[in-house]
């Protein structure tokens, strides 16, 4: 046999799987996804086996882009599980054939309690399919694996539903980046997603001095500070300027009586800023191309809020 073959027969076998499923759509999706909308509680997904495990992923998905979601094993259910459940919770069940003992009970109960069911599955005319408020056709021409026994092209469908599930629903609710942020403030997605805002320096951590400031000043300021840069500002709190070791020595190069000097005699006028709500990935992307290791950070009126190091980037590890 050749694997490499074989492989890709499979993965051709799950994408006119996908088309079938996508062909069939219809109008009970656009219910399921209103439903779950309206919800005042949370969506239980449920299902066995390999079901069950699809399920819980549909779950985790849903949670973490604005729909509450628990999973709830469907053997476990019928056994003291189903007590966790709310008058206002909506059963999501995914089962292919809909006939499973386990999902059979479960949809006795279900149906007894009152709750609203929702099925992703194969065969619409199945016992839960027919117990079903709505039912979303998962069903596919034919598993991927040898002998059409191991569930493998209907998994990857009900997978997919699910997904389309979740983002038809933070299309609806206009759940965007800041509130994805919310829901992942750890990992890689969480890094990804961090606002200069978050990582910036603020109050009595910013070196500032007016633009009348007299070099000492400058440099006490600078050192007190530690980011190796001072920012400058009119009378009014405005930035104006800044002021580095660099913009230090070429000046001391320049002219021999820098002492002399005031702040607005040799900063840099017009500095590189960025703004508070802006992606922290971006304050990098500009200190990159910029070869500088701070940003600014003025608020609508022009006055400094913050400052951002490179350092504090560092820490992120987003690089």
């Amino acid at each position: 046999m050749n694997l490499l073959e074989e492989a890709k027969r499979v993965l051709s076998t799950e994408e006119e799987a996908l088309k079938f499923v996508r062909e069939n759509l219809g109008e009970e999706f656009c219910r399921a996804v209103e439903e779950i909308f309206r919800c005042q509680g949370k969506v239980v997904l449920t299902g066995i086996g390999k079901s069950g495990l699809v399920a819980r992923k549909i779950s985790a998905t849903l949670s973490s882009t604005g729909t509450p979601s628990i999973f709830i094993h469907a053997a476990e259910a019928v056994h003291g599980d189903l007590g966790t459940l709310s008058p206002q919770d909506i059963i999501l069940a995914v089962s292919y054939s809909g006939e499973s003992e386990e999902i059979k009970r479960l949809v006795y109960f279900v149906k007894r309690l009152g709750f609203k069911l929702i099925s992703i599955t194969g065969n619409p005319n199945s016992t839960l399919g027919r117990n079903s408020d709505i039912v979303i056709n998962a069903r596919v021409p034919r598993e991927a694996s040898p002998f059409g026994m191991v569930p493998t092209s209907s998994t990857t469908a009900a997978m997919a539903l699910g997904d389309a599930l979740a983002v038809a629903l933070m299309i609806k609710r206009n759940f965007g980046q800041d509130d994805f942020a919310r829901f992942h403030p750890g990992g890689a997605l969480g890094k990804k997603l961090l606002k200069v805002g978050d990582l910036m320096h603020r109050g009595e951590e910013l070196p500032v001095v007016h633009e009348d400031a007299l070099l000492q000043e400058v440099v006490e300021e600078i050192s007190r500070k530690g980011f190796g840069t001072t920012a400058v500002v009119d009378r009014d709190g405005r930035l104006v300027g800044i002021i580095t070791d660099g913009d230090l020595r070429r000046a001391l190069l320049r002219d021999g009586k820098i002492f002399e000097k005031r702040a607005h005699q040799i900063m840099t006028r017009n500095p590189i800023t960025i703004g508070r709500e802006e992606l922290a990935s971006r304050a990098l992307k500009i200190m990159e191309d910029k070869k500088i290791t701070c940003l600014l950070v003025p608020d609508e009126e022009g006055k400094l809020e913050g400052l951002l190091h490179l350092h504090d980037l560092w820490r992120t590890e987003l690089f």
